[in-house]
């Protein structure tokens, strides 16, 4: 699995195969294969005014919105749900009025905490590394890249780790030198990231520091400030 598609994601059609379609995601242009009978089609112009709507996303860890019939549906934290009313849905949750500041960043990090490691997953019930990282900055209103190595293209570095704001991105990189993990920095040395589990562990100029394993478990290569 390459990554998820939630409720209110938007994407482009390129190929249709017997079974399978190859998509584009509007969002952060990540392209994969999705089973056609989970295909949602719309108007390329109701696409292309979605593209140009500011996108609002709930807050609730898991919400309901309601179809026609009054049957309840569960969407997920992340989820866009200013496009319910276009498709004929209703959606009376919890949502961010107005692109919050740098704090709220943290707010939202820690609702996936304990989440399980999904390669590919974007959601509470399962997130990778870049996933958790793209996720709390899209429910705020700002945009990632999908994969880690694209993430790490973003945004200002920063030349020492006191430099750092709680909020910040950090980037690791194995053994070949190619950066591969991320995590969101907290305040007092601190980082938030999806290994095993999204869990908090110690951060220093070395990388990350798994108390309970005693050890390093990955390489800082740089933290870069997007926001």
């Amino acid at each position: 699995m390459i990554t998820q598609l939630l409720y209110g994601d938007t994407y482009k059609i390129k190929e249709t195969r017997k079974y399978w379609s190859r998509i584009q995601i509007g969002f952060d242009k990540c392209e994969g294969w999705v089973q056609n009978n989970q295909l949602y089609g719309i108007e390329e112009e109701m696409y292309k005014s979605i593209q140009n709507k500011e996108p609002i996303y709930t807050t609730d860890f898991i919400a309901n919105i309601c179809n026609a019939d009054d049957m309840l549906i569960p969407i997920l934290l992340g989820s866009r749900v200013d496009l319910a009313k276009q498709l004929g849905h209703r959606f009376e949750g919890e949502i961010l009025e107005t692109r919050p500041n740098k704090p709220r960043l943290v707010d939202t990090a820690v609702q996936y905490l304990n989440a399980p490691g999904l390669s590919g997953g974007k959601t509470p019930f399962g997130i990778d590394a870049s996933g958790l990282a793209q996720m709390v900055y899209k429910i705020n209103g700002y945009q990632l890249y999908r994969e880690t190595g694209k993430q790490a293209l973003q945004g200002e570095p920063l030349s020492f780790i006191e430099e750092s704001e709680a909020g910040d991105l950090a980037f690791f990189d194995n053994k070949e030198g190619l950066i591969d993990h991320v995590g969101i920095m907290l305040r007092d040395n601190y980082i938030i990231h999806s290994f095993g589990t999204v869990r908090i562990d110690r951060i220093d100029h070395t990388g990350i520091f798994n108390v309970k394993q005693k050890q390093y478990t990955h390489q800082l290569r740089v933290i870069k400030k997007v926001i």
